[in-house]
């Protein structure tokens, strides 16, 4: 039984006048914003609102570097080589840093976007290179990872403080990676659905995959996708439902 969890949210990932995203809501319940950083989604004035939204309500702020990817949303496979990614994710780090940094506020940590994420959960020289590039920039950010990934792996092998990641709202293959998003089932939209596998994985540290096999997971950070249907909703139950089973929300990097 798990006694404390940070609970994040993919935010900032409107465009100039595209809105995405229930963010004024959900910064009022989450402990943690990954924060898009302009390359998948969000813009200068974006970016700057959320962090500044963040500070008013004493949520930490993470970068969430993505590929260079608007018209996919950062879902799209790319072919990048070690160094490409490697100088990806400091470009994308120092774009919030720097904002961080007029709106005095900690950068708490990183969590790569979609299919970055998703392939570095799979490929250790690429979640290398992701680490590598979060050590050369701040050895003191904690790495969000998929649980049991390669990206976990690398991040604690570059001597990175990590945060294993679940998600409330997403489905997992039997491998413990997430379902893709083509397949039927892969997102939990129902309350029900997503409440189920929040208590499984607080309780008894694992969740069961679509085709029913059970898989551990280990978490110290849950996540609610800000774009989702009903995010905002789903995220204050949950919290509801954290406390009163007496787990502790906040954000991991202090009180």
């Amino acid at each position: 039984m798990m006694t404390q969890l940070d609970i994040n949210a993919d935010l900032g990932e409107s465009y100039g006048a595209f809105q995405v995203g229930e963010d004024e809501q959900l910064m009022k319940v989450i402990t943690s914003a990954n924060v898009a950083c302009g390359f998948h989604a969000g813009d200068y004035n974006v970016i700057a609102d959320t962090i500044e939204r963040a500070k008013s309500e004493g949520v930490a702020v993470g970068a969430h570097p993505g590929f260079p990817d608007l018209f996919g949303f950062g879902r799209r496979e790319f072919n990048m080589s070690p160094k490409e990614i490697y100088n990806l994710i400091t470009y994308q780090l120092g774009a919030i840093a720097g904002v961080c940094k007029v709106k005095d506020v900690e950068l708490q940590h990183v969590k790569p976007h979609g299919a970055l994420y998703n392939m570095a959960a799979k490929d250790y020289e690429m979640a290398s290179s992701i680490a590598k590039a979060v050590r050369d920039f701040d050895s003191n950010l904690i790495l969000f990872g998929l649980s049991n990934s390669e990206l976990v792996r690398a991040g604690k092998d570059e001597g990175l403080k990590v945060a294993q990641e679940a998600f409330a709202d997403r489905a997992y293959t039997s491998a413990g990676y997430l379902a893709p998003r083509s397949m039927e089932g892969s997102v939990l939209t129902s309350l029900e659905e997503i409440e189920k596998q929040v208590l499984s994985i607080v309780q008894n540290g694992c969740t069961t995959s679509l085709d029913g096999k059970q898989i551990p997971l280990e978490a110290q950070t849950i996540c609610f996708h800000g774009d989702g249907d009903s995010a905002y909703h789903h995220a204050e139950h949950i919290k509801s439902v954290l406390q009163h089973h007496n787990v502790d929300v906040k954000k991991v990097g202090g009180s």
